[in-house]
């Protein structure tokens, strides 16, 4: 049995239960690779009313059973596509992000990783099911780097060819409203007009919203151990006596590990699913909480100077990990979900999941096309 960890009772931030949104939803919507349900809160602040869901990850079922509901389903999607024939026609939205580790540059960039290949089982869905709308996200790399050209054209011909106008798009999840810069590609496509492209770009625009920077972000919080900041991460925080130095302090690789500060006063870096040792990013909390200049950039400043006392310095005690609460905060999760299972294990949710805010702004465009409240604007004709 996976246990859970509650969130302290303060909600400095109060949203209406998620299940009492999604119960008074309309937009009938599949969810595929949900983990935790970053993506899927996101939609059904959107509006999505999600009627089944799936995952492979104990953890991530039990954090999306006891926050959002009893409709997502354990197990390998490819077992439960041809059961999937049942809704075929009654499904407005497909939601889902397959797992991104095979073409990731942060990853061995396998395209035959078997979690590589359930992009096409995302597809095998698609044309299973027949929704009216779909939005697949994944890494920024299978939408950019030329060496998955040939996957992303693939991909593309497999919709256009089940009647689907579709296009892709990459989005910096700092400009909707997520003190992150985390950057990740959406593949959407709408049934019918299969022979040109949405403006994704176009359609987007009307949704965004500038974030806040990560202090501000984190002011909902008490400090690391109080109140509503429990889950502190006790991994050791050591310099590397031979630093590779960048023009950023908050670049390069001055610490053992490859968790890095975060620059308070700007966005975070992409919250890895690693999360938990000492990949975790780091916290000042003199900087934090008592405005003082960040110990890391003083130190940066003195190595540059000096590389040797990489060899001999110390870091400070006011330097430490970045919390299960901060990381929920940061990736924009309601401040009442409540993650199972392990330390670990929820940080490893947090870091797989969209972050719900970005998921609202791409839901809510989507969402408004299928409600009719704006039109779907074209980009050009496919060849």
């Amino acid at each position: 049995m996976v246990a859970c960890q509650p969130m302290k009772e303060f909600l400095a931030f109060k949203m209406q239960s998620i299940k009492e949104t999604l119960a008074s939803n309309t937009v009938t919507t599949i969810s595929l690779f949900s983990g935790a349900g970053g993506l899927d809160i996101g939609a059904i602040y959107a509006g999505a009313k999600i009627i089944w869901a799936n995952d492979m990850k104990k953890e991530a079922v039990a954090s999306y059973k006891k926050n959002i509901g009893e409709h997502i389903h354990y197990g390998d999607i490819n077992d439960f596509i041809p059961s999937l024939e049942n809704y075929r026609g009654m499904v407005d939205l497909v939601i889902g992000g397959p797992p991104c580790q095979g073409f990731s540059v942060a990853g061995k960039m396998d395209e035959n990783d078997e979690r590589s290949k359930l992009i096409w089982s995302y597809a095998k869905v698609i044309e299973t099911v027949r929704p009216k709308a779909f939005v697949m996200e994944n890494v920024k790399a299978l939408g950019v780097i030329e060496r998955w050209s040939s996957i992303r054209t693939a991909l593309m011909e497999k919709f256009i060819s089940l009647g689907y106008s579709v296009n892709f798009m990459v989005l910096n999840a700092s400009d909707f409203d997520v003190p992150q810069a985390r950057e990740r590609v959406f593949f959407i496509g709408f049934i019918g007009n299969s022979f040109a492209g949405p403006d994704l770009l176009a359609m987007i625009k009307p949704y965004r919203h500038k974030s806040q920077n990560v202090r501000e972000a984190l002011s909902v919080l008490d400090r690391a151990g109080k109140g509503n900041n429990t889950s502190v991460c006790n991994a050791r925080i050591t310099l590397t006596p031979n630093p590779v130095m960048r023009k950023s302090p908050y670049a390069g690789m001055l610490f053992n590990g490859l968790g890095r500060p975060l620059k308070l006063d700007g966005y975070s870096a992409t919250l890895p699913a690693s999360m938990g040792g000492n990949k975790t990013p780091i916290i000042d909390e003199a900087a934090l909480y008592d405005n003082e200049r960040p110990w890391i950039e003083d130190y940066h400043e003195r190595v540059l100077l000096n590389p040797e006392i990489a060899k001999t310095e110390t870091v400070p005690s006011t330097m430490r990990r970045l919390t299960v609460d901060e990381a929920r905060v940061l990736q924009t999760f309601p401040l009442e979900y409540e993650f199972c299972g392990s330390q670990c294990a929820q940080y490893t949710q947090i870091g797989n999941a969209v972050p719900c805010n970005l998921a609202k702004a791409v839901c809510s465009m989507v969402i408004d096309v299928l409600n009719s409240k704006t039109p779907i604007l074209y980009s050009g004709l496919f060849n």
